[in-house]
């Protein structure tokens, strides 16, 4: 089993910035894809992010290329989603995702990940 807790939401204005952490617990995250996923009120979830195992590729929704970057510390057992140029349009619950296999590979698509955390809201102000 794992655990993944989110942290690092807020309410901030358009243009800031905020980075996101992902902690995991009960199994280390050297094993698998991991991706980050938002809700806005009213939409479906969206894929946002994900990097693979080894942490050599990552792939991102065409709305915040650019703007965010996804990156994993392995030996602290977290992921991260640095958003910058905050937008209006981005506030949404982020959830991060993982999935437990030996491929290094990326997947955009929810069912692919077996392990999320509860969320954390992220708020932007025009």
């Amino acid at each position: 089993q794992v655990q993944l807790v989110e942290s690092g939401g807020g309410l901030v204005q358009a243009g800031d910035s905020l980075r996101l952490s992902c902690a995991a617990s009960g199994r280390t995250l050297t094993g698998g894809t991991m991706g980050w996923f938002r809700q806005a009120p009213g939409k479906e979830r969206e894929f946002v992010a994900a990097i693979s195992r080894s942490g050599s590729t990552t792939f991102y929704v065409d709305s915040v290329k650019g703007r965010f970057t996804i990156f994993r510390v392995n030996a602290k057992n977290t992921v991260y989603l640095q958003m910058n140029s905050l937008k209006p349009k981005d506030t949404a619950v982020y959830s991060c995702a993982a999935r437990m296999d030996s491929a290094d590979a990326i997947y955009t698509r929810a069912y692919a990940y077996a392990y999320w955390g509860q969320g954390t809201q992220v708020t932007v102000s025009s």
